[in-house]
């Protein structure tokens, strides 16, 4: 699937199913997206000199096989055929 960073896409399985959102990140290798929004998880982290910690909620990798690519350029193409 031709996937890139800020596409729209649709989630087709999973708890988030029939969302929209757009893609933050994608990890090629592991074929896995990250969609803006979509697939939130928990976190606890411990507090640092950079941060104060506690709970924090981030987006999670989805497998790519379970979206679907919206296209925002719906472009008519005529083909053009015999007679």
């Amino acid at each position: 699937m031709n996937l890139k960073k800020g596409a729209q896409v649709k989630i087709i399985t999973g708890k988030d199913k029939g969302k929209t959102g757009e893609i933050l990140e994608i990890n090629r290798k592991l074929e896995t997206v990250k969609i803006k929004s979509i697939g939130m998880i928990k976190r606890h982290t411990k507090p640092t000199k950079e941060n104060k910690g506690g709970i924090i909620s981030k987006e999670s990798f989805i497998h790519q096989s379970n979206i679907k690519n919206i296209d925002t350029k719906k472009t008519d193409k005529k083909t053009a055929g015999k007679k």
